[in-house]
């Protein structure tokens, strides 16, 4: 089995000596490095997620009508988008088990072309791998090659917070129609905006009011506290949606039923989002006020759970600097050749330590 050889080593192995560094700092490390959640998930995922713990049968790849119709309603409510058949809505095991096989599920294979942004999560190209297919970064408003089979979207961007407004996005939308390729949409931060309004592949001003060809792939990690739980959703054309279903079905790739309730639970309420996003936007002005008054250049960052911040040297140099400081970034370079001069900073860290951070970058 060859499979591992074609893949990346893990990014973040490669961080091992700095956070050695940070963590040996008096007053512990500062991990600012991943966008792993921090704060109590609400009380009433947890309810509902405890309230179906004793039911022994499978749970359905599908999901459960409730959980659909709850996808269907908080698009409506929160980004606009009305129109979605709650047939076409799929619950997945968080996003990025989507992401990694999206390819495979879609039949891209050997000899195809899978298009990502030319700073991108790096699991886009590690599915495209798996797959076996190759990949081609695109710049900015670059249109995908003839023959591309998918193409992946991501605003808000991770890891440079950037938003597309509906005219790129549309360009975008209408490049890849006419290559003939699958659009996906990864819209993992869309409820966490700061300075600009991001939007669904699936409003109308992007979509041209149909959602064919198109995907929008959807996490509750971020915008509900629940990393932990693996809980995220998948919508968009409905002959598509219907496709991942069957190979889904196949394959067991099914969410437990007590995480369905959860999500459907999560997506009924939109009150504790608001709260959530409330302590991020607090936790980013403290940050992106001590990057700058640090010396720092932060570029970007309009929405999603990140500060792209620069020094004006090598990202690894920042990191470095950062490490004999208490304070744990990803390099930039993780995303792409484009990041060579960035660092990541997550905003996922307890009032405490962002205040810890924050002293440490004003000494």
């Amino acid at each position: 089995m060859t499979l591992h050889r074609s893949l990346p080593d893990f990014p973040w192995d490669s961080l091992a000596d700095h956070a050695a560094t940070a963590r040996a700092h008096p007053g512990g490390v500062v991990d600012l490095s991943v966008g792993t959640p921090v704060d109590p998930v609400p009380d009433v995922i947890q309810r509902a997620l405890s309230s179906v713990s004793a039911e022994p049968g499978y749970p359905t790849t599908h999901g459960t009508p409730e959980l659909r119709e709850a996808v269907v309603g908080s698009m409506a409510r929160r980004y606009g988008v009305t129109g979605l058949d709650p047939a076409a809505v799929l619950p997945t095991i968080g996003s990025k088990e989507l992401v990694a096989w999206l390819p495979t599920l879609l039949g891209v294979g050997p000899g195809d072309v899978v298009a990502i942004p030319e700073l991108a999560y790096p699991t886009y190209e590690v599915g495209a791998r798996i797959a076996g297919a190759d990949v081609v970064r695109l710049a900015d408003g670059e249109a995908p090659p003839a023959g591309v089979k998918l193409v992946w979207l991501n605003s808000p961007s991770n890891p440079t917070g950037r938003v597309l407004d509906a005219p790129a996005l549309a360009d975008a939308v209408a490049a890849a129609r006419e290559a003939g390729a699958v659009v996906a949409s990864d819209e993992c931060y869309l409820a966490l905006h700061w300075t600009a309004e991001p939007l669904s592949v699936l409003d109308e001003r992007v979509s041209g009011g149909s959602p064919d060809g198109l995907l929008a792939v959807h996490s509750l990690s971020k915008s509900s506290s629940l990393a932990g739980y693996r809980a995220g959703f998948v919508t968009g054309d409905p002959e598509l949606v219907s496709g991942l279903l069957e190979a889904r079905k196949h394959a067991g790739m099914i969410v437990p039923r007590p995480v369905q309730a959860a999500i459907t639970a999560a997506l009924d309420d939109d009150a504790h989002v608001a709260d959530q996003r409330e302590r991020y936007g607090k936790r980013r002005e403290l940050l992106h006020a001590a990057l700058t008054g640090a010396g720092f250049r932060v570029d970007h960052s309009e929405a999603g759970l990140y500060l792209w911040a620069t020094r004006g040297e090598g990202a690894w140099d920042t990191i470095a600097w950062l490490a004999d400081r208490g304070v744990l970034a990803a390099p930039g370079t993780f995303y792409g050749p484009g990041g060579s001069e960035h660092v990541r900073v997550a905003l996922t860290a307890s009032d405490e330590r962002v205040a810890t951070a924050v002293e440490r970058l004003a000494e």
